[in-house]
């Protein structure tokens, strides 16, 4: 059985590495993209098993590549978790409400985040 496979938006390099870093280390598979072009080209060859999505990129926002996915019916079923330094009160329950699947905060805690990534996936 093949390991899952998380996709990673994010446009800050760092965030990238050190997100994959720690979910590679987990036995995940990791593929990343810098932003929401990079994300709708890497998904039109691969279907992730979870996205882990910034809300806060340039030009696309997370929300809008989110409105994206769920309209179009090849995405519409993806596990999209907020991933995001959006940490004030309310902040989550309005990423769910717009309809993510689940909430992960920046920054993330290396101890527990392989493991949070593993409880939302389907």
């Amino acid at each position: 059985m093949t390991a899952p496979l998380v996709l990673i938006v994010d446009d800050n390099p760092v965030n990238l590495e050190l997100a994959s870093m720690v979910l590679c280390s987990a036995g995940l598979q990791v593929a990343t993209a810098d932003g929401a072009e990079a994300a709708l080209r890497a998904l039109a060859h691969t279907r992730p098993d979870l996205v882990l999505l910034d809300i806060q990129m340039p030009h696309v926002d997370g929300l809008a590549l989110l409105g994206q996915l769920r309209a179009d019916p090849a995405t519409a079923d993806l596990v999209v978790v907020a991933f995001t330094a959006y940490a004030m009160k309310g902040d989550r329950e309005r990423l769910l409400a717009a309809g993510c699947d689940g909430y992960i905060s920046k920054p993330i805690e290396m101890a527990t985040f392989a493991e949070q990534v593993r409880a939302l996936l389907r």
